[in-house]
């Protein structure tokens, strides 16, 4: 079934990656539309821009098993971030940077499996 869509080293087909780069996008962007200071604005675009890079280079190399656990570190961050930042007070930004962490760190935590078996596949050739 190597020509299969669902095989795990064919680029650009795994939703988790693609999950993780739309919440990227989300998180980058927030500060557009959430009442937020310099600080969680900067705190929210910049991880917000790595999650969505990262995604985007494990949907290129889906054999990269680095990668997902980027992922799981950068949604931590982001998780924590309006505590350590101190915009726990922008409630709009801080429930963002909450959910979008949390659901970072699972899709990545969940992608790994998959990273491993296109890391496995990508040996055997």
């Amino acid at each position: 079934m190597a020509g299969s869509s669902t095989h795990p080293a064919r680029p650009w087909t795994r939703p988790h990656d693609w999950a993780e780069v739309v919440l990227g996008a989300v998180l980058a962007l927030s500060p557009l539309w959430f009442s937020t200071d310099t600080g969680a604005a900067w705190t929210m675009s910049v991880l917000g821009a790595l999650i969505a890079i990262d995604g985007l280079v494990s949907l290129a190399m889906p054999g990269m098993i680095v990668g997902e656990g980027i992922q799981v570190v950068l949604g931590a961050l982001a998780f924590v971030s309006p505590w350590v930042m101190g915009y726990t007070a922008f409630t709009g930004a801080a429930w963002t940077s909450w959910i979008i962490g949390g659901l970072t760190v699972l899709i990545g935590a969940a992608a790994v499996p998959v990273a491993s078996a296109a890391h496995r596949m990508a040996g055997q050739h």
